[in-house]
């Protein structure tokens, strides 16, 4: 290949959706069209036959991920108008074999996906050798979560195959170029095109970008550095999403409305109004942290106020969070200060000095140990285990980035219900 080739990967369920989508892609530059394996699964072949119909002079990829019957679903991925159908790479040799041949007798190529091969490199060596005509430097999206990059794999696998390599694991406009600098040859793109509330435009973006890998920056990955990156772009109702509904505190409403919090939390265990380790904890925590406090549940008596709040925004803290009351609340307003509380209340406690700091709490119904992530906005607040912080970040994201593709399909006239299809996939 002189150039690179733009796949774009379908990774839908609904074909209405997936078609329209294709469409816009393939004005911004997209090249290949593939069928992703969820789009496969729920609308079958006849997603393969509705994309050969709509783009008779595209490549249409078969993300079959082919682990058994290889001739059997070769046929009828061929038969269904797709001109690349994929295996997945650990197959038995047996499935190989036989995807290979019924590849050579419909007139189709076979491309091999590494997904979760321990030794990719030798392994494709081998499927070289087999007579496969691509292969797959695949990273799935449950581990892109993680923080496993597709490009760590591809000098060595350039090196050594002769055969064509495509690359697919997250990829955007800033990433895709160094897959082409390190030896891409099909850049496989999904959330970042499908997802876009703006296919043709992120498509193009992705063109000019992998056509002009030169003008690109390294890429490095640190996980610690954008977690709150990416945390300060999502809602707290994205993050509950991407954990299944899990890690939301109740009780508890935003004191001071468009403002927003994201940091480490800093814990303090406090009893009935004793505002001794709750003011301490200032002194405790680092710039940017958010403070967790548990009053015991106690709302007649406040913990907290307009002094302790100006004292963290001296210290850079992003916000503070009580099961408990406050007090000060006009004062507190008018700085923006996050914070989140049960409730309001004028009495003042006392400095007793009871309790702890950092050590694990409940907290409106959440376990909070130091050092998880905790998110707040005008939605409430969620708790991000500390050891997941990466992870739940990236899925959030994804989150967000679908619920962008969704809202600009109800500006264009639709409704939720007809977007989602909801009847059709209402539990039986």
């Amino acid at each position: 290949m002189t150039e690179p080739v733009l796949q774009v990967a379908l990774d839908l369920l609904e074909l209405r959706r997936a078609l329209r989508i294709a469409e816009e892609a393939v004005a911004g530059g997209a090249d290949w069209i593939e069928a992703g394996t969820p789009l496969i699964k729920s609308e079958g072949m006849d997603a393969v036959r509705a994309l050969h119909k709509r783009f008779p002079d595209h490549t249409i990829v078969a993300d079959m991920k082919v682990a058994d019957t290889g001739s059997i679903e070769v046929e009828m991925a061929a038969k269904a108008g797709a001109s690349v159908v994929c295996v997945l790479a650990d197959a038995d040799d047996s499935v190989i074999a036989e995807a290979v041949r019924a590849a050579h007798l419909y007139g189709v190529r076979i491309m091999a996906d590494l997904i979760n091969v321990t030794e990719p490199v030798t392994r494709a060596k081998e499927l070289e050798e087999m007579g496969v005509d691509y292969i797959n430097a695949h990273v799935g999206i449950d581990q892109q979560m993680t923080g496993k990059d597709p490009l760590a794999i591809l000098p060595a696998l350039k090196q050594a195959v002769t055969i064509p390599i495509a690359v697919a694991g997250g990829l955007t406009a800033e990433t895709a170029p160094q897959a082409v600098q390190q030896g891409g040859d099909i850049i496989i793109v999904g959330g970042t095109i499908t997802r876009s509330a703006d296919v043709t435009a992120s498509a193009r973006a992705l063109r000019e970008a992998i056509d002009t890998p030169e003008v690109m920056p390294p890429r490095t990955i640190d996980p610690g550095e954008v977690i709150r990156d990416l945390l300060v772009q999502v809602s707290a109702p994205n993050i509950s999403d991407a954990m299944h509904r899990k890690g939301a505190m109740t009780g508890l409403f935003p004191l001071c409305l468009g403002v927003k919090m994201v940091g480490k939390a800093v814990t303090v265990q406090t009893f009935a109004g004793d505002w001794a380790k709750p003011v301490e904890a200032i002194d405790a925590a680092e710039e940017g942290d958010v403070l967790v406090i548990n009053n015991d549940g106690g709302t007649h008596v406040a913990p907290w106020g307009e002094l302790a709040s100006l004292s963290c925004i001296n210290r850079g803290i992003s916000g503070v969070v009580i099961d408990g009351a406050v007090r000060d609340a006009d004062d507190i307003r008018k700085m923006g200060f996050p914070v989140f509380a049960r409730a309001t209340v004028p009495n003042a406690g006392e400095p007793k000095g009871m309790g702890e700091i950092n050590t694990e709490i409940t907290c409106c119904g959440c376990s909070v140990r130091p050092g998880d992530w905790i998110v707040g906005d005008e939605s409430g607040v969620v708790v991000i285990p500390r050891e997941r912080a990466y992870e739940i970040a990236r899925r959030a994201m994804e989150v967000r980035k679908t619920e962008e593709r969704i809202r600009e399909e109800i500006r264009r006239g639709a409704t939720l219900p007809d977007v989602m299809e909801l009847l059709r996939w209402e539990k039986k």
